[in-house]
């Protein structure tokens, strides 16, 4: 599909499309694991606007385990936080999903799978792909790759209302996790979730704010309109008129150029016809 089949669909299906985002720890190697443990998770319900939330530190406060000791309990809390994550998949199984560049391994579903297998040795419930969507990939399709600077991300904040006082970069993501802020984090999450659904919306409209919008899809806008189709339609019929008009005109003139032919035909042979009858 392309971008505007894909964005009817999901249109017509915002009652079971939800939005997702997750934070995690640094995505280089400075780890005490492989991968990067996986903090908080955001879902974000489209049609009702409702919050679904999966924390290492809400499980921790269920617990009653103290801030300062939620660090001891990684491996549990967050095997527990995926847990919760994937019942939820499983209850809402045959939803679509959006999502900001979850794509792969280091940063994606497939990641969130490989941390539940390593700290419970279960695999976690797969979303078909068929029923993923990536809104960033989405808007670079309509408006063009280079429609905004790098890092694309921030720079559509800038432009679209992005800036929320809750919003961290990923640095500041990392720096919070370290300093144990775990609800500065959650919070950046969220955020970034009702901003992608914000996005989502403006897609959807057309009303994204980009850097260079591509002629491609000015030209496309310009001729949605209804002005512009009508008088498509217009232009089409008067083509359709004037193309009868000419076949109508060619045919006249044949007509005409056949008679006057034959009328030459026999005024010729009339001479011929009265040296007979002398």
């Amino acid at each position: 599909m392309n971008a505007k089949e894909t964005l009817k669909k999901l249109h017509e299906n915002e009652h079971s499309l939800f939005i997702v985002h997750y934070s995690c720890q640094n995505l280089n190697d400075n780890n005490e694991n492989y991968s990067p443990r996986i903090t908080s998770i955001a879902v974000l319900h489209v049609g009702s606007s409702t919050m679904h939330s999966f924390s290492i530190h809400l499980i921790a406060e269920i617990r009653k385990i103290s801030r300062e000791d939620i660090d001891q309990h990684y491996d549990d809390l967050e095997k527990e936080m995926l847990a919760q994550f994937f019942a939820f998949l499983s209850d809402n199984d045959g939803a679509y999903w959006l999502h900001w560049n979850m794509s792969n391994i280091n940063y994606g579903f497939e990641a969130l799978i490989h941390r539940y297998k390593v700290l419970s040795g279960e695999d976690g419930k797969r979303i078909p792909d068929s029923r993923k969507f990536n809104l960033s990939s989405l808007i670079l399709s309509v408006y063009g790759k280079n429609c905004v600077e790098h890092p694309r991300m921030a720079s559509f904040m800038k432009l679209n209302d992005g800036e929320h006082r809750d919003g961290l970069t990923g640095k500041e993501e990392v720096e919070a996790f370290a300093a144990k802020e775990y609800v500065k984090l959650h919070k950046s999450t969220m955020c970034k979730v009702y901003w992608f659904q914000h996005m989502y919306y403006l897609l959807q409209r057309n009303k994204v704010v980009v850097h260079n919008k591509n002629w491609g899809n000015k030209v496309n806008t310009f001729l949605e309109r209804p002005t512009v189709k009508a008088l498509g339609f217009v232009a089409v019929l008067f083509s359709l008129f004037q193309a009868a008009q000419y076949g109508y005109s060619t045919i006249e003139l044949d007509e005409k150029e056949n008679g006057s032919v034959q009328e030459q035909t026999n005024k010729s042979m009339q001479p011929n016809a009265d040296a007979s009858a002398d």
